[in-house]
C-alpha cells in the first residue's frame, strides 16, 4: 500500500458542510483525549469548561483577501476565473492561477467584474510561469497604471485592488465555490486583521467575540501569530511517500511578546493550545529556527510535520476535521497518532459531525 493511502477515509457526502451554524460557538466539539483514546462530545461553547486559567491560546490573526477574481476575455467574451497568489512589489505584477477557455496571449486584457457583476478592473496580460500560472498587471479601464488612483480611494497595493474587485475564494466544497454575501462575513474570524490569506484559518471561525471574553475572564491567556494561508492548503497529497511531498510555502511571523507569554504559561503548567494548524506551523517553525527553542521569528515556512515528529512548541490542538490525503490530516495525526485519529473521524462520522471548513471542531489534549 502507498504511504498516503494510509491517511484516506470514507465520508459521506452529506457531511461535509455547505452553509456555517447560525452562532459560530454552536458548532459542535470532539475532544480527543491522547492518553486514555477516548473522544467526548461538547460544543465549542463549552470551551471556558475545558481550559484550564494557566493555559494559553495561540491564534492566527490573518484576514482572508478577497482573492477570487472573476471576469470575461475582453477580446472573445469568453469567461475567465482567476485567484491572485503573489504579487512583485517592484514591477507590480501578480501571479494567478487560472481557469479559463482557450490560450491567454500576452498583450491581452481580462475585463473584472465585482460580485455585482460590474465591469471593474482590467488585467494585462503578461505571460505565463513554468508551471502556467498567468503573470498580468492590474490597470483601470481608462488606461491608467496599477498605482493610479481611479477618482476614489487610492489603489496602492493588491489588497486594495482585492478588497474593490475580489471576491471570497471558498473552498471547491462549499457550493461548488460559490460565494453568497453572507460568506464575507462567515469566512473571517472575529479577530482577524492582518491581510494576506487566500483561506481562512478555519479552526477560528468557531469563536465568537463573547466567547473569546469568556475564556479571558477565566485567566486563559490569548496570544496572537501570524500565517498566510496559501491555496496550497486545499490540495491533497499527490505523491505516494511522504518523504516525496513538496510543502508549499506560507509567510508567518511570532514576536517576543507572543513568545514570552507561551514561555510562562507552559512554565507555570499550563499548555500551549494552538488554534489550528496554521498557528501549528507558525509556533514548530519558530522553534525549529532556533534549534528547537520557541524565539520570534518572521519569514517563509514549508515545514511539513508528519509522523514521527517532536513537536516542540505546541501541547495541545483546536482543530477543523481535514480532508483525506491532506498534509493537515497528516500533520493531526503526527501529534495524535494516526490510527487514533482515523478513529476519532469513524467516531464523527457516525455521530453525523459536520466536516471541513465550515463545520465542526476537534480538540486533541
Amino acid at each position: 500500500m502507498n504511504e498516503i493511502d494510509l491517511y484516506d477515509y470514507e465520508l459521506p457526502r452529506e457531511l461535509i458542510a455547505q452553509e456555517p451554524t447560525s452562532s459560530r460557538s454552536d458548532s459542535r466539539l470532539l475532544q480527543l483525549v491522547r492518553g486514555s483514546g477516548q473522544a467526548e462530545h461538547y460544543h465549542v461553547r463549552d470551551l471556558p469548561d475545558l481550559l484550564d486559567p494557566r493555559d494559553v491560546l495561540v491564534i492566527n490573526n490573518t484576514r482572508v483577501m478577497p482573492a477570487k477574481l472573476v471576469g470575461y476575455r475582453k477580446e472573445t467574451g469568453g469567461r475567465w476565473q482567476g485567484l491572485f497568489l503573489q504579487a512583485d512589489e517592484a514591477t507590480g505584477i501578480w501571479e494567478v492561477l487560472t481557469k479559463t477557455r482557450g490560450k491567454l496571449r500576452p498583450g491581452e486584457l481580462i475585463t473584472v467584474q465585482d460580485r455585482h457583476a460590474r465591469d471593474g478592473m482590467e488585467l494585462l496580460v503578461v505571460a505565463r510561469t513554468d508551471s502556467g500560472n498567468l503573470l498580468v498587471t492590474p490597470q483601470l479601464p481608462d488606461g491608467h497604471v496599477f498605482h493610479e488612483s481611479d477618482g476614489q480611494a487610492p489603489l496602492q497595493s493588491p489588497a486594495d485592488w482585492l478588497e474593490r474587485y475580489g471576491r471570497i475564494p471558498l473552498p471547491p466544497y462549499i457550493r461548488d465555490g460559490q460565494m453568497v454575501d453572507s460568506d464575507i462575513e462567515r469566512y473571517q474570524t472575529v479577530y482577524a486583521k492582518e491581510r494576506g490569506s487566500v483561506a481562512a484559518p478555519t479552526a477560528g471561525l468557531h469563536f465568537t467575540d463573547t466567547l473569546m471574553t469568556q475564556i479571558r475572564s477565566l485567566g486563559v491567556a490569548v496570544a496572537e501569530v501570524t500565517l498566510h494561508v496559501g491555496i496550497g492548503t486545499f490540495r491533497p497529497i499527490q505523491v505516494e511517500q511522504l518523504a516525496d511531498h513538496e510543502m508549499h510555502q506560507e509567510w508567518g511571523a511570532i514576536d517576543a511578546d507572543t513568545v514570552n507569554l507561551i514561555g510562562e504559561r507552559r512554565g507555570n503548567g499550563g499548555r500551549c493550545i494552538a488554534v489550528g494548524t496554521t498557528s501549528v506551523r507558525v509556533l514548530e517553525s519558530a522553534a525549529k529556527a532556533n534549534s528547537g527553542e520557541l524565539s520570534p521569528w518572521q519569514g517563509m515556512t514549508n515545514l511539513f510535520i508528519r509522523p514521527p515528529y517532536d513537536f516542540k512548541a505546541v501541547d495541545a490542538l483546536i482543530t477543523n476535521f481535514h480532508l483525506p490525503k491532506s498534509s493537515l490530516l497528516v500533520l493531526v495525526s503526527a501529534l495524535a497518532g494516526r490510527e487514533l485519529i482515523l478513529d476519532a473521524y469513524q467516531t464523527a462520522v457516525a455521530n453525523e459531525y459536520r466536516f471541513f471548513s465550515y463545520g465542526d471542531a476537534m480538540m486533541i489534549v
